[in-house]
């Protein structure tokens, strides 16, 4: 029971802020019923994108570190549950920081080596300073979107809460439910019918 309990407020974080965040993607359903390695999954729809702003990749992250953000504020721990969760965003910050010259310490610069010639380069393209300042920029930029998290879920708190709660009790929910407890989204674009 303890396990379900903590799956189910890691699951509501993921769908309390992705909710609340503008360009993270909306939610479709969770469900606490584990499968497979996963102990619970959300579903969303992504919005199709050729390219991808610096916001909607933090909005992005966050969402991703709402189950762990959830786990500290409503239980003031963390679990092992969020090792998916941190290899996605540790994925994303990298990137953002080595791939797409996202970052203001580094600069417009990227370390991506679209050629293919980099499979026979066993060294890294930068000195070791470099490395050590890419790790901590990797580090704080996940840190912040954690932090982000946590400040969200914090203040809507009544609201995770109440997710959670018809999560335990349900083990799955839907859009629907989440407009019962947050209201409509307030950045879904209504379709336009002419």
């Amino acid at each position: 029971p303890q396990e379900k309990k903590t799956i189910a407020f890691h699951e509501a974080g993921h769908a309390t802020t992705s909710w609340l965040l503008e360009h993270a993607s909306p939610l479709v359903k969770v469900t606490i019923v584990p499968r497979g390695r996963s102990l619970g999954a959300a579903w969303y729809l992504p919005e199709e994108r050729l390219i991808v702003r610096p916001n909607q990749m933090l909005d992005e992250m966050c969402a991703t570190m709402g189950g762990r953000a959830a786990e500290k504020v409503v239980f003031d721990t963390i679990s092992t549950g969020a090792l998916s969760d941190l290899e996605k965003v540790t994925k994303q910050a990298r990137a953002m920081i080595t791939i797409y010259g996202l970052n203001e310490k580094l600069g417009n610069v990227t370390y991506y080596d679209s050629s293919g010639q980099s499979e026979y380069n066993f060294s890294k393209p930068y000195s070791e300073e470099t490395a050590q300042v890419i790790d901590k920029e990797i580090s704080d930029l996940i840190e912040s979107q954690y932090q982000r998290a946590i400040q969200i879920l914090n203040d809507n708190k009544d609201k995770l809460l109440a997710l959670a709660n018809i999560l335990i009790e349900k083990e799955v929910i839907f859009k629907d439910d989440l407009e019962t407890i947050f209201g409509k989204r307030p950045f879904d674009k209504e379709e336009i019918v002419s």
